[in-house]
This record gives C-alpha cells, structure tokens and sequence, in this order.
C-alpha cells in the first residue's frame, strides 16, 4: 500500500495559545478555549478551580501562571491595587492565604513583601507570647535565690515591669507626635524588654544586696537609706552612661536601629532617676519587715548614737 501525502498539524506557540484563549478564540491545531468560568488549574493531578479567580479577590492583577521545569510547580503574580503595607493589603492577603490554603494537597505559599511583613508580625507575637514570660520568670528566680525572701522579688519584678511599659509609651508617643514615624518596628518590644528587663533586674540587685547587707546591723528604715546613699551615686552614673550609649543609635539611619535606641535610653533613664532611686526604696519602706518575709531572722539594731542614718 502506498503511503499517502504526510500531514503536518500546526501546533502554536504556548504564548499565542494563551492569548487566543483569553480572547476567547480558537487556533488551527488546538483544542477550543474554555470559557471563562471553566478555567482550570492542575493541582496534585487533579482539576481544581483557581481560589483567587472568586468575587472577593476582585482587588488584584494577576498574570498568567509560571510552571517551573519540570512541571511540579506554578508560580502565580499577583499584584494588589492597595499600597502592601496598608491593612487593607493584610486583610486581603489573609483571604488570598486562606483560600490557597484550603486547597487539598495543593502546598501552597505565598510570598511578597506583604506576605513576609504578616509572617513576621505572628513570629514575633509567637516570640512574645513565650519569650517573655520565660524571663520574668527566670529573672524572679534568680531573685529568690539569691535574696532568699518572696516579698521583695515580687515587689522588684513588678517595678522592672511598670518601668519597661512606661518607657514604651513614652517612646511610642514619641515616634508618632515627633519623629512622625507610623508604626513600631515587630521587634522592638520583645528586643527593648530583653535589654531593659536585663538592665533592671541589675540594678535592682545591686541595690537590695547593698540593703540586705545594712539590715544585717541597723534598722530596716536605716538599712535602706543606707543602702540608697552607698549606691545611689554609683546607679545614677552607670545609667546616665548606659543611656547615652543607647540613645546614640538614634543617629542611625534604620528606623529599627533608632526606635531601640530611643526605647532602651527612656527606659534606663526612667528606672535610673525614679524607679532605682524612688520608687523601690520607698516600696521597702512602706512594707517593713515584711519586705524580707519569711525570713525569720532578725537583724541586730544598732545604737543610734553610732548609726549615721538614724
């Protein structure tokens, strides 16, 4: 038998076929273009409707979809109409993220500026949530070790904490009504309570064991002003210091670098000049003896006559 005359069937180039079907035309050799609410995207083998092509991602331009080489992936562009770091862009790239993700074996991420800017916003509240804890815990057992009393690490503790959200409103309040800034860096508040938290549990530590030393041969009341003149100089120096090195970072050009800057320097000053020198003292004295409770051991009153402070 003899062969008839071969038959060439024109095969397009993938482009034109994209640009025919979303035209909605046909092209010779190629099957008909479906229509426009038949579009379909392979997802583990199977056909499944696209989850951003729905009403409520009407806010966004997609382009047409990028398969890697060996076919297993499908990079899809999508471009809001919103600026990224709006929360209206948030709130729209957490309706793009839970219709992508509800997608059966389909694995999908999503990425772009907004998307990482989100991820990182949760990571740090995760952070938060664990870190934080964890340090006023740690911190407070060091306390009780090392004071061996309840009261007064209770007490220390709560000051460390009132110091740290005093200087995290003052500093808020100055990067929205000064330095114009519009938000706060994610990490500046776990990154501040390490620094400030660290700080003054230091001083705190400094000052109680000078305290407890002077209780050991006067009064309580004579213990603690004792204690506050010996090492109220020396506190008062090291944080003037520690707070001018920090506020230097706020000649940084990252706002990151200068938020942390302005936020440790208010917070050392702030637990230097009122709350080392003020409101812990005046804590010590207002509970007494019970500030050492439940130690029992009492210490030696010395002569008034000999004791300086009395």
């Amino acid at each position: 038998m003899t062969p008839g005359p071969l038959r060439l069937r024109p095969t397009p180039h993938p482009a034109l076929r994209r640009r025919a079907g979303a035209a909605g035309r046909a092209l010779p050799g190629g099957p008909e273009p479906p229509g426009p609410h038949r579009r379909r995207r392979r997802v583990g083998g199977r056909r499944h409707p696209h989850p951003a092509c729905g009403p409520r991602h009407r806010h966004t331009r997609r382009t047409a979809p990028l398969r890697s080489t060996d076919g297993t992936l499908v990079e899809i562009r999508a471009v809001l109409d919103v600026p990224p770091d709006s929360d209206a862009a948030v709130d729209r790239l957490s309706a793009i993220k839970a219709a992508v993700h509800a997608v059966p074996n389909a694995h999908a991420l999503v990425g772009g500026p907004t998307a990482t800017g989100l991820d990182k916003a949760a990571a740090q509240a995760h952070d938060r949530r664990t870190v934080i804890p964890l340090v006023v815990g740690v911190v407070f057992l060091i306390l009780v070790l090392l004071l061996r009393v309840l009261v007064a690490p209770l007490l220390l503790m709560a000051t460390v904490l009132l110091s740290y959200l005093a200087a995290l409103g003052l500093s808020w309040q100055l990067f929205r009504q000064v330095l114009d800034f519009p938000a706060m860096d994610v990490q500046i508040m776990l990154v501040g309570f390490l620094f400030l938290v660290a700080l003054g549990a230091d001083y705190n530590i400094f000052l109680i064991h000078r305290i407890r030393e002077e209780a050991r041969t006067h009064a309580h009341e004579s213990a603690v002003l004792s204690g506050l003149t010996a090492t109220g100089g020396v506190i008062t120096g090291a944080g003037a210091v520690l707070a001018a090195t920090f506020a230097a970072l706020t000649g940084a050009p990252q706002v990151a670098f200068i938020q942390i800057g302005a936020l440790v320097a208010l917070g050392v000053l702030i637990d230097t000049f009122l709350v080392r020198s003020i409101l812990v003292p005046a804590l010590a004295l207002d509970t007494g003896r019970a500030f050492w409770w439940p130690t029992r051991r009492r210490p030696k009153t010395a002569d008034p006559r000999e004791d300086p402070v009395a």
